[in-house]
This record gives C-alpha cells, sequence and structure tokens, in this order.
C-alpha cells in the first residue's frame, strides 16, 4: 500500500471526525479500525452550536438535522419533587450562537462521519488492532509507525491516536490511569407508541437533578424515540467492590425520586451498564509526530455533554492549521501546525474536564446544599448565558490569529468561570 499522509487510529466519533477534516485538506488519511466493523455503541448524544458550526462548515449540518431533533428548549428538574429549578431558550441559544442545539442518536452521527469519510476517499481499514507507537527517522523529513497486533506495521508522516479511553498511545507517552466516578450510568430508548412517550415534551432536553443520581430524557430521529439515561453513585464502587452499577444499587438509588423519574426505569436497558471514567487534565498531546485526539487526550465526564463534541472540535481545528501550514506543492510543516493545535486545545480541553467534575458535584448535591443550589438555579433569568458563552461562543483557533467566521467573545478568567459553576 501507498503510504498514507496521515494515519488515524480508531475508528469512533473522534478518529473519523479528524479523518475526514484532514482529507478535505488534501491528505490522504488511513484509518484504522480494531473491530471488524464500524459502529457505535449507546444512545442519544447532545450537539451544542460549538458542534453544529463545525458539522455545518463540514456541509453536513442539514443531514444531521435530518436525523435528530432540534428541541426548543433545555430544563433543568429536582429529581425529588419534579419542580421546575432552571431553562435555556434553545431558539434564542440559536439566535445567539448563530447554531442550533441538536440531539441525536449516537450510531446516527457515527454513520454520517463514516458516510462522509466514505465520499471523501479515506481509507478505511477494520481489524486493525495498534499495541504501540514510534517516530521514525529513517529521512530528514521524520514521521511515525504503528505496529498491529498481528506484527504488521502502517507509516506516516502524522499519526493522531483517536484511540479512546484506554489509549495505547495514552498509556505508552503519559502512563496514567482513568479516573473512576463511582458513577454508574443506564441507558435506554423507548418507542414514540408507548404511554411514556405521549406523556413527554419531545421539544425538550429535560434532566432530574438528585442526591447522588440524575436522570435525562429528549427525543430522537425525528421523535420516534424518547432517550433515557439514568445515572447514580454505587454505593459498592465507594466500598471497593468489583461488582459495581448492578441494577439492584439502581433502584436504590432513584427510590426517593418523584414518579416521573421511577416510572421511566423499567425501560432502561438493565443487562449493561456504563461506568463513568474520566483522567486528569494533560497538556502535553503532541510527541514527536504522533498526536492524541479525543478521549485519547481528554476523556470528560459527561455533565456537560462536551466527550464527543470536543473530539469533533479537535479534529477540525487540527485541520484548519494543517490547512495553514500546507505550501502550495502540498508539504506540510508539520512541526507549525502540531505546535499550533498544541497550543490552543489542551487549555480549553482542560477547562471542559474540570468544569465537568464541578457541575457533577453541583447536580448531586444533598441536604441543605441541595436546598441552596436549587434556590440559585430557580433565580437564574431563563437568557443569562454567562454559563455557556465560553463554551458555545466562538473560539480562536491560535492565541492571536482567528479567520473572521470565529471572533472570540471577551470572558472573565477561567478560573472564575469554573467557579461559578458550584458558586
Amino acid at each position: 500500500m501507498t503510504p498514507p499522509d496521515v494515519i488515524v487510529v480508531g475508528g469512533g466519533i473522534g478518529g473519523l471526525g479528524a479523518a475526514y477534516s484532514l482529507t478535505r485538506k488534501g491528505l490522504a488519511v488511513r484509518l484504522l479500525e480494531s473491530a471488524p466493523a464500524f459502529g457505535e455503541v449507546g444512545a442519544g448524544i447532545q450537539l451544542a452550536p460549538n458542534c453544529t458550526r463545525i458539522l455545518d462548515d463540514y456541509g453536513l449540518l442539514d443531514e444531521a438535522k435530518s436525523l435528530g431533533v432540534v428541541p426548543d428548549a433545555m430544563v433543568m428538574r429536582d429529581a425529588v419533587d419534579g419542580d421546575e429549578l432552571t431553562r435555556l431558550d434553545l431558539r434564542d441559544l440559536e439566535r445567539r450562537y448563530g447554531y442550533p442545539y441538536l440531539v441525536i442518536h449516537r450510531s446516527d452521527l457515527h454513520g454520517l462521519l463514516l458516510r462522509a469519510c466514505e465520499r471523501a476517499g479515506v481509507e478505511l481499514i477494520n481489524k486493525a488492532q495498534v499495541t504501540s507507537y514510534e517516530n521514525t527517522y529513517e529521512n530528514t523529513e521524520g514521521g511515525a509507525r504503528v505496529t498491529l497486533a498481528d506484527g504488521g506495521t502502517h507509516e506516516a508522516a502524522l499519526v493522531i491516536a483517536a484511540d479512546g479511553l484506554h489509549s495505547a498511545a495514552r498509556r505508552q507517552f503519559i502512563d496514567d490511569e482513568p479516573v473512576s466516578s463511582a458513577y454508574v450510568a443506564y441507558r435506554g430508548t423507548v418507542p414514540a407508541e408507548q404511554p411514556r412517550v405521549r406523556s413527554v415534551d419531545l421539544g425538550e432536553v429535560v434532566v432530574h437533578i438528585g442526591p447522588g443520581c440524575h436522570f435525562v430524557h429528549y427525543g430522537l430521529r425525528g421523535g420516534e424515540l424518547l432517550n433515557q439515561v439514568a445515572v447514580f453513585e454505587s454505593p459498592k464502587a465507594l466500598a471497593g467492590a468489583e461488582d459495581w452499577g448492578t441494577p439492584d444499587e439502581l433502584d436504590a438509588a432513584f427510590a426517593d425520586t418523584c414518579e416521573f423519574v421511577r416510572d421511566g426505569l423499567p425501560f432502561m436497558w438493565r443487562d449493561k451498564w456504563w461506568r463513568m471514567f474520566d483522567r486528569d487534565p494533560v497538556m502535553n498531546w503532541v510527541h514527536g509526530r504522533i498526536a492524541l485526539l479525543g478521549d485519547s487526550a481528554h476523556p470528560p465526564l459527561q455533565y456537560i455533554a462536551q466527550g464527543a463534541i470536543m473530539a469533533i472540535e479537535d479534529g477540525w481545528v487540527l485541520g484548519e492549521h494543517v490547512g495553514r501550514h500546507r505550501a502550495g506543492d502540498g508539504t506540510v510543516d508539520w512541526t507549525a501546525a502540531l505546535t499550533a493545535y498544541e497550543a490552543v486545545r489542551p487549555e480549553h480541553c482542560r477547562r471542559v474536564l474540570t468544569t465537568s467534575r464541578k457541575w457533577g458535584e453541583l447536580w448531586h448535591l444533598d441536604g441543605a446544599d441541595r436546598e441552596r443550589r436549587n434556590v440559585l438555579l430557580r433565580a437564574r433569568d431563563t437568557y443569562d448565558y454567562s454559563f455557556t458563552d465560553w463554551l458555545y461562543g466562538p473560539t480562536a483557533l491560535t492565541p492571536d490569529e482567528e479567520p473572521e467566521m470565529f471572533t472570540p467573545i471577551p470572558l472573565a478568567s477561567a478560573d472564575a468561570q469554573e467557579g461559578r459553576c458550584v458558586a
């Protein structure tokens, strides 16, 4: 096989997004996926304006909207009494940021990106499990090589490790461990003909927040499905047990929640659950010609719904910098492009990781702290965007230069913004 310009390791949402972004810049991209077929597990995913902006640039937003739901509002309720605490007007949010808030089935988003890669000519290879990475110096240009479990190798000028939470590249270059939150998620979808679905407003994304647990629901596939997610802190995990997050813990965690939440539990997939891990932030993503991307660099907890979005942002930003540093003859100044990528992304993603942790603490308060939180949330103005401007607003691509389509919004300090989440 002719060596490509770029190898992407991992065929998830982040890997496909990066492969498409770089192919659009005229590069030959080979994507290696360990599974025998491409696919995505899970159910719903939320795409905020900082992601739909990129899908629009890719020419994929209309297809995404046709597959998902563009909701009218995001509503936060107390899980114990069911009362509304605060809301976002998502139609006004779209006017503010220029792009919609969209909810979509994870497999539909994955399929959309896979089809885009196929049309663009990305070389897609399955059953290719990468076990190690190395930089190569056989010529003056340099490059990187990956070795597969079967002993085969692939080389390119750049290797992108989009290989997820348990990344082999992260283990090789950083060697830290995932951090368990002791929380576990159950998911499930309910067909539209069920009375459960007819009783809810599919134009709303709703989260019920309660002591040690929360429950999310919203519509998918044009209202054909109701997506539900139940998350709780596992006593077994806190006690150090191996078998944690089991259905008996699910039922116990939501026993004191309101009737609407309890009635949703029988619809969860009770034979599988997802343990919630993240990693501590790291600022060194680039190691020679090997770059981390997506969950290999910054796996977050889910509380501000930015995991897949950050991965898509990574690929778009890297593609923009490669395009800036690609000469007329097609050669790329990889050092400049990767330096710019690492100058921009790690700090933003650090903020997302730490803010996600703090939002989780806020959602799960109990006792007097829960009451104080509820008072503060009820006092919030629906059109107060101080919590979202730094996240959903246009983001600078480099510290000192950005294209016209990206005008940074003046913000308070990062520390002040993060602190406000738990004020």
